[in-house]
């Protein structure tokens, strides 16, 4: 079975696809990770990440490794390097977004995620999962909540961390990330037609969870 779980930015579909995984004891896959991790590869570099070219060979290139057992319900490694606190930094957040919107970029790690995803058993997240990369997902949702809500969510994961941070800006940013991934020419964020809506905005990780696991167990209660 693959489980498909898409939404904007700040929905708790990542959440909450790690905890249904570790329930069902499938895989869990952040497609963005593999979005982010082109663009802090690219920015290390220097790299100008507005060039396609560039990008697309980066993506080709990458090495990208997905480990679970950490406090945060998953690893991100590339080139054998954990570097899953650098793609929380809201700089390669913002590249990813720049990285996301090019097709030859978006068409090799697509073809990534989706041999991935043969071995089956995989929950995956991100934003073109039910749509693009599984269509014929056993199991689509998609996570929508208020753009507010989403970012009240982002600024008290990051005020810890980062203390200057804005409230008002992170949710703006919130808003600007989802009018370029509605509005992107390739693969934009869309509900798939027989994906199951859930808003997120009035619910706990805890609560959406269980609805995610009710659905995918008993599908007509």
């Amino acid at each position: 079975m693959i489980i498909a779980i898409d939404g904007p930015a700040g929905s708790g579909k990542s959440t909450v696809a790690k905890l249904v995984a570790k329930q069902l004891n499938y895989r869990y896959i952040d497609t963005g990770a593999m979005y982010r991790s082109v663009a802090w590869i690219a920015q290390n570099k220097g790299f100008d990440l507005s060039d396609e070219i560039t990008m697309a060979k980066i993506a080709e290139s990458l090495d990208i490794q997905f480990v679970p057992g950490d406090t945060n319900g998953q690893s991100v490694l590339v080139e054998g390097k954990d570097i899953t606190a650098h793609l929380k930094n809201e700089s390669v957040g913002r590249g990813a977004a720049t990285v996301a919107a090019q097709k030859a970029v978006r068409e090799i790690l697509v073809a990534k995620q989706q041999q991935i995803g043969e071995a089956g058993k995989m929950v995956m997240d991100g934003r073109d999962i039910g749509t693009v990369v599984f269509p014929q997902a056993d199991k689509k949702f998609f996570f929508v909540a208020d753009a507010e809500e989403r970012g009240r969510r982002r600024y008290e994961e990051l005020k810890i961390k980062h203390p200057g941070l804005n409230l008002q800006t992170i949710i703006e940013e919130i808003r600007q990330r989802d009018h370029e991934d509605c509005n992107r020419k390739i693969s934009p964020l869309v509900k798939a037609k027989d994906a199951l809506e859930v808003d997120t905005t009035q619910l706990n990780i805890e609560e959406v969870t269980k609805h995610v696991l009710k659905n995918i167990n008993n599908p007509t209660k």
